[in-house]
């Protein structure tokens, strides 16, 4: 049965992209003389997620109930990183934030166009003029009033333990003078494990912090700042995963 309905999960999730493709295709092609920051087709690219996974009968995601008051402009949200399926459970959040993401996704027929329409960031590990270049692509659209997502890690973890934070989505938050959200999820380990392209059955959750602003910081509190977001997150996932009865 397990076999069946992974069979489904990938038969759903290949169909949404097909049909989005052109759905969204149109919708850029309306909105961006007017939608700089794409706002609009990230939004709708997000519910597609939200819709794919809504018929992944494997997959039980949901938002804590717990309310946070967001910033009124624009943010770096960062975030701890299990597995793929922790994009599928962030698109939940109900605002539209442009991504980081490897340059391996983007190359994906159909879902790499759709994430390049939204005005997502590819980023290539280890390359030091990819990483310069998109953090001049977040630049740009912070500028354009548009949220950007960041997993700090800069990986997946394996077991579920927080590996150590890199400073960029730090650093990018100090240099524009936008606040950190950060954000906490528990449970997508099991959805997709690393490693892994084989849905599961998973309970996972996603919970937004109280923002931590960078008003009168300068780069020199680059570490501070990620140490900080690093002991908030990782004190929450604790909690989470207990609130969810040991779910990780």
């Amino acid at each position: 049965m397990t076999s069946l309905l992974n069979a489904w999960a990938w038969f759903e999730t290949v169909i949404m992209v097909i049909l989005g493709t052109p759905v969204l295709f149109l919708v850029f092609c309306v909105t961006a003389p007017f939608d700089r920051g794409r706002y609009v087709t990230g939004r709708l690219f997000r519910l597609l997620a939200v819709a794919t996974v809504k018929l992944n009968p494997l997959w039980r995601f949901e938002l804590s109930r717990e309310s946070v008051q967001i910033p009124k402009r624009p943010f770096v949200a960062v975030s701890n990183h299990e597995s793929y399926a922790d994009i599928f459970l962030i698109s939940h959040l109900p605002w539209e934030m442009k991504w980081f993401s490897k340059d391996t996704l983007f190359r994906i027929p159909a879902f790499g166009w759709m994430m390049r329409m939204a005005g997502d960031i590819p980023v290539t590990r280890g390359e030091r003029t990819s990483t310069v270049k998109a953090m001049a692509d977040a630049r740009d659209r912070l500028q354009k009033q548009v949220s950007v997502m960041i997993f700090p890690e800069g990986t997946r973890s394996r077991d579920g333990e927080l590996l150590p934070f890199k400073d960029g989505a730090f650093r990018l938050a100090l240099e524009a003078g936008v606040p950190i959200v950060p954000l906490v999820v528990a449970g997508t380990r099991d959805a997709m494990a690393k490693g892994s392209f084989r849905f599961q059955r998973a309970r996972a959750r996603v919970k937004v912090l109280p923002p931590i602003e960078t008003a009168g910081l300068t780069v020199n509190d680059v570490v501070a700042l990620r140490d900080r977001t690093r002991a908030v997150i990782a004190d929450a996932r604790r909690v989470l995963v207990l609130e969810m009865g040991g779910a990780s």
